[in-house]
């Protein structure tokens, strides 16, 4: 039992101490650029194909299709 026990403590401190370390992190920003990929306009998309006015039709419907008020109404 006890020896049971002294494993599991082992176990634990070990779990714990794997947890301390630090991570390197990546950096995208160097010397005052940001080095990452560019973004591009979600309109900008195959489905879309560049059109922002039938990117922003399709989001309004997707709104107004969580809206309940206007689900229950059926407006």
């Amino acid at each position: 039992m006890r020896r049971l026990v002294l494993t599991a403590a082992v176990a634990a401190l070990a779990l714990g101490a794997a947890g301390c370390g630090e991570k390197p992190t990546v950096t995208v920003y160097k010397q005052g650029q940001y080095q990452g990929k560019p973004d591009k306009q979600p309109w900008d998309n195959d489905q879309f194909k560049n059109d922002r006015a039938a990117w922003e039709k399709s989001v309004k419907a997707r709104n107004l299709g969580q809206n309940e008020y206007v689900r229950i109404s059926g407006s």
